[in-house]
C-alpha cells in the first residue's frame, strides 16, 4: 500500500494539499489556535498550556501572543525559552524546529511549504510539498522578517527585521536583506 497523503506531506514529497485527512486537521489546529488567540495575554499560563497542546513539543516558558497562525501545529517544535510576538505565522507542513532561547519578532513568517513549479501541479494551489526550517539555540529573528522552507539557521544568528531569509546560514552571524546575507560576523 502506497504512503498517506500525511505521510508524504512529513516526508517532503509532492501531497495533495485538499485530502480529507489533512483539511480536517487544520480545520482542529485553527480552533486550537482561535483559542490562542481568545485568551490573548489575559491568561499566560492558560494560553502555555494551550500551546503545549497544539505544539508537536515544547520546552519549559513558551510564549505565543496574538495573533498566531499554523496549519497543524504538531508539526512545531520549540525548545525552553521561546517568544513569538504578535501576528506570527508558521506554516508547519514540514517540521519546523527551533532551539532555546529564541525571540521571533512581531510578523514573522516562517513557512516549511512550498509549490511545485510546474503550473499544472499548483493550480489552484492543490500540490504542496514540505521542506523543513530548523532555527539554533538563541536564535533572534526580527519584526517582519520570512524564513523560507528548508532553511537551517545555526545558534546564535540574528536576522534583521524585514529580511528574506532563502539559503540557510551557520552559527554567529547577524543576517539582513533580501535576500539575507551576512552583515556581520558576531563573537
Amino acid at each position: 500500500m502506497g504512503k498517506s497523503e500525511k505521510e508524504k506531506m512529513i516526508t517532503g514529497e509532492l501531497f495533495d494539499v485538499y485530502n480529507d485527512e489533512l483539511v480536517a486537521e487544520r480545520g482542529a489546529a485553527r480552533k486550537q489556535v482561535e483559542a490562542i488567540n481568545a485568551l490573548g495575554e489575559s491568561d499566560p499560563e492558560q494560553s502555555e498550556k494551550l500551546v503545549k497542546k497544539l505544539f508537536g513539543s515544547t520546552g519549559k516558558d513558551v510564549s505565543v501572543h496574538a495573533s498566531f497562525k499554523c496549519d497543524y501545529g504538531y508539526n512545531i517544535y520549540v525548545d525552553e525559552d521561546f517568544f513569538a510576538n504578535y501576528d506570527c505565522v508558521m506554516l508547519d507542513v514540514a517540521p519546523i524546529r527551533i532551539g532555546k532561547h529564541c525571540l521571533l519578532g512581531p510578523k514573522v513568517q516562517i513557512y516549511s511549504v512550498n509549490h511545485p513549479a510546474d503550473p499544472k501541479l499548483r493550480r489552484n494551489g492543490a500540490m504542496g510539498i514540505g521542506k523543513p526550517v530548523t532555527l539554533g539555540d538563541d536564535v533572534w529573528v526580527g519584526g517582519g522578517a520570512i524564513i523560507c522552507p528548508g532553511v537551517t539557521l545555526g545558534n546564535n544568528v540574528i536576522v534583521g527585521a524585514g529580511s528574506v531569509v532563502t539559503k540557510s546560514f551557520g552559527d554567529n552571524v547577524v543576517v539582513a536583506g533580501n535576500p539575507a546575507r551576512v552583515v556581520k560576523h558576531l563573537d
